[in-house]
């Protein structure tokens, strides 16, 4: 039986990344803040394992993975996607208590579950594992009014980076997912008006996040031998390629 836990699961990405996985026959555990919407996701998966989780807190992403360790024994998979955008606007617009908040869900909570999930899987027989991080299209370039979400996502790639590096002793591969315009609730304004670099405000294509999902499904299924470093999935004619 293959193992996983997929952050941000209750919603958007992550519960369609969870499915997928379920789909698969992993067991997964299912992290996020919102009890209610973790059990959305896992209705009707006996292999699903709900553990309510705020990943920008050490001591509750200790007891996810705690419970990943007593129900399975080990671990196979991390999929780092809890995220959020935060407020838009110029960095003087935004206040430093919703810089440390961006920081804290989508930096350093991805640090906290890799820094659980490495220690878990280094120590584990057969010893190994695999990280995916989701960095976003905002690990490349950024949109307007968003310093606290782009310099975040740029940081998620040095945090791959530094993972790959340093998990190789230890048979622990680390790649990264930058996703642009996947359909999900969190994107939905997207495709009806989005300031662009000039200023306008103009409609932008989505695909469907299934796609997404084959996608982690298919560097989850790589041998730990094989790494997916970075893949970038958009639709086809976002503005990624010459945004700004």
């Amino acid at each position: 039986m293959r193992t996983a836990v997929v952050t941000g699961a209750g919603s958007g990405l992550g519960r369609v990344i969870t499915r997928a996985l379920l789909a698969d026959g992993w067991a997964v555990a299912l992290a996020g803040r919102r009890a209610d919407a973790l059990a959305e996701t896992a209705e009707g998966h006996p292999q699903a394992l709900v553990v309510p989780t705020d990943v920008g807190d050490e001591e509750s992403v200790a007891a996810l993975f705690a419970a990943v360790r007593e129900a399975w024994g080990r671990l196979d998979l991390l999929v780092n996607n809890a995220g959020r955008f935060g407020p838009s606007g110029t960095p003087d617009e935004m206040s430093v208590a919703d810089w440390r908040e961006t920081v804290e869900v989508n930096l350093t909570g991805s640090f906290l579950c890799a820094r659980e999930a490495f220690a878990l899987m280094r120590a584990q027989d057969p010893q190994g594992g695999r990280i995916v991080n989701n960095g976003s299209i905002s690990a490349h370039v950024p949109r307007p009014g968003s310093i606290g979400y782009t310099a975040t996502k740029h940081a998620i790639t040095g945090l791959t980076r530094s993972l790959s590096l340093d998990g190789r002793p230890f048979g622990i591969a680390c790649g990264q997912i930058d996703i642009g315009n996947a359909a999900t609730e969190m994107t939905a304004g997207i495709a009806t008006g989005v300031r662009q670099a000039d200023g306008s405000v103009r409609a932008e294509p989505t695909f469907d996040a299934t796609h997404v999902a084959d996608a982690v499904r298919y560097m989850a299924d790589l041998p730990l031998t094989a790494n997916v470093q970075f893949l970038t999935i958009t639709a086809t004619t976002m503005p990624f390629i010459g945004r700004g």
